[in-house]
């Protein structure tokens, strides 16, 4: 939908199909990123928090981060995707019929969705990717709740508290705060399996009972499982755009921003009649993640240190541009002094 959105103000005449089986209701989540004052406000209908502060904590220390210039925002997915949709034009259809099979035949493909069958030129493809068997993920379960108190620091963020179990792998709780009164908790595991249900809800419950939370409704629930690793796309003929394409960040699992810089960057392209796809994160970055998730992989009692010691070394400006990719040569400096060097130089040439 980003593309379609970025189609229509870019090249406003291309003749688009759209297929989205879900509904923008079905399809609500949050989706999270760093960005600034403008972002927020091209963004504002489908802005359900914005923060100057965020957090990262462990049993020894807490690293506090305040930003002028940048925001954490989180999105309603549903309002993102209902903004994209009233700003289409008129040469762009959504067909809310999934895609059962494509042909090729003469250059021209052939895609089958509902009864129909529908003719393109150019077919850009942005289902999940293929998850890689062993691969490294991110895999979560949230409960967006209404507290019958109101909590203490409501302004800020916490991006990571590792003050859980740590058996399993690496292991935190992620929370939003979108009032003093309404939070979304998330039990967030990086590794290379998933977890039964109610290990991540019991984490949840545990973590509300420790800080004397408690809980007044139930808003919702939301699950999902982010691959950290290689993707590869469902369709090798078609283009793959999105997560499947690699716009999402090995060793953090964020990629809304990268989705909209390839979109953007897409949608530029085709209106000058080019159609390769933009890649959208840099090799070298590609690299460094790799060799980080592979350093978590083989050491894990180093994990909470390594994420510790990154966001320590970093004002929060320096960590809003680490975590987006456009870090400068010097703040990468003191991201490489502050991990330990032996066991990346160790796993260097196995990346």
């Amino acid at each position: 939908m980003s593309l379609a959105a970025n189609l229509a103000d870019l090249a406003p005449h291309a003749e688009v199909r759209v297929f989205e089986p879900k509904t923008e209701e079905e399809r609500d989540c949050h989706w999270s990123f760093w960005g600034s004052g403008r972002h927020v406000e091209a963004l504002k209908p489908a802005c359900k928090g914005t923060w100057k502060r965020w957090q990262l904590i462990d049993h020894e220390k807490k690293v506090v981060h305040e930003s002028v210039a940048q925001n954490y925002i989180t999105l309603s997915a549903s309002d993102y995707l209902k903004l994209c949709k009233a700003n289409l034009s008129p040469t762009i259809q959504l067909v809310r019929n999934a895609v059962k099979k494509i042909d090729y035949k003469n250059n021209v493909a052939f895609l089958s969705a509902g009864d129909i069958t529908y003719t393109a030129a150019h077919v850009f493809d942005s289902r999940p990717p293929e998850k890689k068997s062993g691969g490294m993920m991110q895999h979560f379960l949230g409960r967006e709740i209404r507290t019958k108190e109101p909590i203490t620091e409501s302004d800020t963020v916490t991006l990571m508290d590792f003050r859980v179990d740590q058996s399993r792998g690496l292991h935190f709780i992620y929370v939003l705060p979108f009032s003093d009164t309404h939070l979304l908790i998330e039990s967030t595991m990086i590794s290379q399996s998933k977890e039964p249900q109610q290990w991540y809800l019991e984490t949840i419950d545990n973590w509300l009972n420790e800080r004397g939370i408690s809980v007044e409704s139930d808003i919702g629930y939301e699950s999902g499982v982010i691959p950290m690793d290689n993707c590869q796309p469902q369709d090798s003929r078609t283009s793959a755009i999105g997560a499947a394409s690699g716009t999402i960040r090995q060793s953090s699992g964020y990629s809304f921003n990268y989705i909209q810089q390839q979109t953007k960057q897409l949608a530029g392209r085709i209106s000058r009649g080019c159609y390769e796809v933009p890649t959208p994160i840099s090799a070298k970055l590609v690299f460094m993640d790799r060799l980080f998730n592979r350093v978590l992989i083989k050491h894990p009692e180093l994990s909470v240190k390594l994420f510790m010691q990154m966001a320590g070394a970093l004002n929060g400006e320096q960590f809003a541009r680490f975590m987006t990719g456009t870090a400068s040569f010097s703040e990468w400096g003191r991201v490489i002094l502050s991990m330990p060097k032996t066991p990346f130089l160790r796993h260097m040439w196995s990346v």
